[in-house]
C-alpha cells in the first residue's frame, strides 16, 4: 500500500494505492484527521504527481563509503548536509530538463524520508516517532559544476533535479534494503542500506538539531557507488526494495 498525491480531472488529490485502484481521501494523509472520501478510482485515470510538496529538502552527501571513494572525498566527522530548493522537484514520468551550462548531468538512487510530525531536537530513540513512511528519490547532480564550484548548491538546484515518488510507504524496514538505479535498462548501482555511514534516526536526530523539521519534509540520506551521466533521451529508474520504481526520462 502506498500513499499517493495524483491529478484527476484538473484537481490534485491524495489517496491509497491498492494493487490498481485508489482510495480518495478528502484531504493530505498528512493532516490530522484524514480520512476516506469513499470513491475509489482507476489507477490508471490519474496523473502521480511528487506524493509529497515540503517545506524543505534535506540531502545528506558522502553517507556510503564506497561513493565516498568514488568521488576521492574523505569521511567526515558529521553528517554533510546541504539543501535542494522545492523548485527542483518533480514526480514519476516527469521530465529531467539538462541545463545548457552543465555537460556532465549524473543520477544519485536515494532512500528519501518523509516527516511526518513537527520535530526539533530530538533523540535518535525519538526519531522513528516522527517519520511517516519513505519513499524513492534522484539527487540528480551537474558533477562538473559541483566540481568546480567547490561547494553544492548550483549543482544541486536546478529544475527537475529533485524527482521523488512514486508513492509514500509507511511500513518499511529501511535498515537493510537494497536500492539500484537503472539507466535504459542496466543496472548502475546496486547498494543496501545496511551499508549507510549514518543511520536514519541518527540522521533525523541530527538535522532536527539544526532546522525544525515539518510534516511532509523530505530528508534524502544518500546515494552509493556507482553514480554517472545522463544523456537526453535516457530513461533512469531508482528501485528500492519494498517501495517501488521511480522512473524519469531525461531531456
Amino acid at each position: 500500500m502506498g500513499y499517493i498525491r495524483f491529478l484527476y480531472e484538473d484537481k490534485i488529490c491524495f489517496g491509497q494505492l491498492q494493487g490498481e485502484s485508489i482510495e480518495v481521501l478528502d484531504r493530505s494523509y498528512l493532516e490530522k484527521g484524514c480520512r476516506k472520501t469513499g470513491q475509489i478510482l482507476q489507477a490508471e485515470k490519474v496523473r502521480l504527481l511528487s506524493p509529497v510538496e515540503p517545506t524543505k529538502i534535506v540531502c545528506i552527501g558522502l553517507n556510503y563509503a564506497k561513493h565516498i571513494e568514488e568521488l576521492g572525498h574523505t569521511l567526515h566527522d558529521d553528517p554533510v548536509i546541504f539543501l535542494k530548493p522545492v523548485t527542483s522537484l518533480v514526480g514519476p514520468e516527469d521530465e529531467i530538463i539538462l541545463p545548457p551550462m552543465s555537460q556532465q548531468v549524473e543520477y544519485e538512487a536515494e532512500l528519501v524520508v518523509v516527516m511526518g510530525k513537527t520535530a526539533k531536537d530530538i533523540t535518535e530513540d525519538q526519531a522513528e516517532d516522527y517519520i511517516f513512511g519513505f519513499t524513492c528519490g534522484n539527487d540528480v547532480t551537474a558533477r562538473d559544476l559541483q566540481k568546480k564550484d567547490g561547494q553544492w548548491t548550483r549543482s544541486k538546484s536546478f529544475d527537475t533535479f529533485c524527482p521523488i515518488g512514486p508513492w509514500v510507504v509507511t511500513d518499511l524496514d529501511h535498515r537493510d534494503v537494497k536500492i539500484s538505479s537503472v539507466l535504459n535498462g542496466e543496472v548502475k548501482q546496486s547498494a543496501g542500506t545496511s551499508n549507510l555511514i549514518n543511520s536514519v534516526p541518527k540522521l533525523v536526530s541530527y538535522i532536527s538539531q539544526i532546522m525544525t523539521l515539518n510534516p511532509g519534509d523530505l530528508i534524502m540520506t544518500g546515494t552509493p557507488e556507482g553514480v554517472g551521466p545522463m544523456k537526453a533521451g535516457d530513461v533512469i529508474d531508482v528501485e528500492i526494495e519494498g517501495i517501488g520504481r521511480l522512473r524519469n526520462l531525461v531531456r
